[in-house]
């Protein structure tokens, strides 16, 4: 699918200074957004954005502070890593 914003030309051209790609910029902000929003899973997000690797991805979502929720199990890992060295 095809997506066409329109911003005013002068905008646009400021936000394009300096020979920054807009149209990936706005792909990778509705790509976080979304991913943040739990509209989308890490595979589809990575085949969103084309990365072939996820430490490609990884780096995208750390560049952005975006992390993966710790749940139960995580919790229940390293209380049992700080148990092993006695803390």
């Amino acid at each position: 699918m095809n997506l066409s914003v329109s911003i005013p030309d002068d905008l646009a051209q400021r936000l394009s200074a300096g020979g920054t790609d807009i149209e990936r910029r706005a792909l990778e902000a509705l790509a976080a957004e979304e991913y943040r929003a739990g509209r989308l899973t890490h595979p589809e997000l990575r085949r969103m954005l084309g990365f072939a690797t996820h430490a490609a991805l990884d780096a995208f979502l750390k560049a952005r502070a975006i992390y993966e929720p710790d749940d139960a199990a995580d919790f229940a890992r390293e209380q049992a890593d700080l148990a092993k060295f006695g803390l």
